[in-house]
């Protein structure tokens, strides 16, 4: 089962901007393990383009879709037997990134 996994940074109270080594190391971990699939760090919401084409044309707007003081700030994709395998390594990954780990299973 493949899982997406947001991470959740939060506007007034931002993560440790310090945790590069610990989540390269993680991310080893998890190649090592054989539950990488993909990761990425994303850049800030004020880069972002939303783009809405359900009208006559499309319309861009810039900014993130939803303000908000949480934002995705980055995302992996894991393989993992089960959702406790996911939900153990999210705990690890919270820790290690210091910010909230959301976890979700592909369809």
């Amino acid at each position: 089962m493949q899982y997406l996994v947001s991470v959740i940074d939060d506007k007034s109270n931002p993560g440790s901007t310090d945790r590069q080594p610990a989540i390269s190391e993680f991310n080893e971990r998890l190649i090592a393990g054989g539950y990488w699939v993909f990761a990425g760090g994303l850049a800030d919401t004020d880069s972002a383009t939303v783009i809405d084409n359900r009208g006559e044309q499309a319309v861009f707007s810039d900014g993130p879709f939803v303000e908000s003081k949480e934002y995705l700030a980055g995302v992996w994709v894991w393989e993992a037997p089960d959702l406790d395998v996911a939900l153990k390594l999210a705990t690890e990954a919270s820790k290690i990134c210091d910010r909230k780990i959301e976890v979700r299973p592909f369809r």
